[in-house]
């Protein structure tokens, strides 16, 4: 049997793009009334409001010209991954990178196979903290090196990463971008439900980290030895425990930045700079050396980068031509005539389905909640039961959907082609998709 091979990420995308003008010329355009929502500070939709507007379809022309106009509306994402891909290209080529990845292996000898349980467990808190995805692209040139030293597959780096990140915040009881935006549209205690969400968190992680080890182990190499460090990159009298420290005490500085400052992209950024700048005087690279790390890395970094804004452009061709309020309705609308459970559970097919034309989940969570929450309290479904839905719908479906750009990048980053991604991530997916069922089914049950 013949297997799926996706065409080169950029072929995607541009298809994507192109099918999203060709939709503006074919489905009816119409938007929903919004008003601010004190709870979120977002624009949220009306429910019953939807009408149709006159056709604003897209011309191939626009929507080539929405390409550049992605890439700005993610300049500041595009950017940071820019940053922080020249700055750990500089940490690396100081040598304390590889001399940090030596000390864990001879410490992990003979137990390598907890490495992934470790790393995992690590992005998927961050997932769960603050819904992390962009800024994993530039850790992903460490975690090839780790992945490569211990013999496992280039693809298990993107599955510890963005993976475990992504099975985090679908899962998690306190993500701010997915679930408390979604509570605070459904009138719900922030937090409320956690201790539910919390058991089903452990759970999807446990088979989500099972089914990395088993395909790492299963797909393992011999590993590569330790490289040489270049030696024109390196400067005798080099420290490289003062460079690990700095590189540990910026990521320190960073969830700090994030979790307790409210830090967007433009800091994240500006930090990391800043940390290739110091790494690089510190490992005795110099001045000249360290702006030619940094430009190494972004030549490294450049397609992973600007993938982030074509994934952009195909919701701003979305968007212009005012058809994602009329998809969204399409979808939306059949729920009312199902029985409770049956709703509940086409609520994460519609979610799940809206993915793809609505690759944000915050922004998702502020178009749908005001719809389907008036609709769940009509068929007498639980608010916190509706979240859920969204939740597991919306926050699965950034393991596989095309328009995800952090997703693309790192999966481009990693070396690895989209189809065999795919063909490692489904089963996964279907199988937490199916806990997402079940904890919909037991939430209605409990009445959550």
């Amino acid at each position: 049997m013949k297997t799926i091979r996706f065409p080169h990420p950029l072929v995607l995308l541009v298809g994507f793009i192109l099918l999203a003008c060709l939709l503006s010329y074919v489905l009816p355009t119409g938007v929903f009334s919004r008003h601010p929502d004190a709870a979120t500070g977002r624009d949220v939709v009306v429910a019953g409001s939807y009408h149709r507007v006159p056709a604003t379809p897209v011309s191939p022309l626009q929507a080539l010209v929405d390409i550049p106009k992605g890439m700005v509306d993610a300049a500041s994402v595009i950017f940071l991954v820019f940053l922080a891909g020249g700055a750990f290209t500089v940490v690396d080529q100081t040598g304390a990178l590889r001399s940090g990845v030596d000390w864990l292996l001879r410490r992990f000898q003979g137990r390598e196979a907890v490495v992934i349980p470790i790393i995992s467990v690590l992005f998927a808190t961050m997932g769960a903290l603050e819904n992390m995805q962009e800024e994993i692209v530039p850790l992903i040139p460490v975690l090839l090196i780790l992945m490569r030293r211990i013999g496992y597959p280039a693809l298990t780096a993107a599955a510890v990463s963005i993976g475990s990140a992504a099975v985090g915040a679908a899962f998690s009881p306190l993500n701010p971008f997915q679930v408390g935006i979604a509570q605070k549209l459904a009138q719900l205690p922030l937090l409320s439900g956690g201790g539910f969400r919390l058991a089903f968190l452990m759970l999807a992680l446990a088979i989500w980290i099972a089914g990395t080890v088993r395909y790492a182990l299963r797909h393992r190499v011999p590993p590569e030895a330790s490289a040489a460090a270049d030696p024109a990159a390196l400067t005798e009298g080099r420290n490289h425990g003062l460079v690990l420290l700095l590189l540990f005490a910026a990521f320190a500085f960073f969830a700090y930045g994030v979790l307790k400052l409210g830090w967007d992209f433009e800091q994240m950024a500006a930090l990391f700079f800043g940390l290739g700048v110091v790494a690089g005087l510190i490992g005795g690279l110099g001045l000249t050396g360290t702006a030619e790390g940094f430009l190494a890395g972004f030549r490294d970094i450049a397609f992973s980068a600007l993938l982030i804004g074509f994934a952009r452009a195909i919701f701003v061709v979305l968007e212009q031509g005012q058809i994602v309020d009329t998809i969204v309705n399409a979808l939306s609308a059949p729920l009312a005539g199902l029985p409770v459970t049956l709703s509940a559970l086409g609520m994460i097919g519609v979610h799940t389905a809206l993915h793809l034309p609505v690759p944000s989940v915050s922004g998702q969570a502020v178009l749908t909640m005001p719809l389907l929450v008036p609709l769940s309290d009509l068929i007498g479904l639980s608010r916190q039961v509706t979240v859920l839905a969204y939740q597991y719908g919306a926050g699965l479906c950034e393991l596989i959907t095309p328009t995800n750009g952090a997703l693309m990048a790192i999966v481009a980053a990693c070396g690895v082609r989209f189809d065999q991604w795919w063909k490692f991530v489904l089963p996964l997916y279907l199988l937490l998709l199916a806990l997402g069922a079940v904890a919909v089914v037991v939430g209605i049950a409990v009445g959550l």
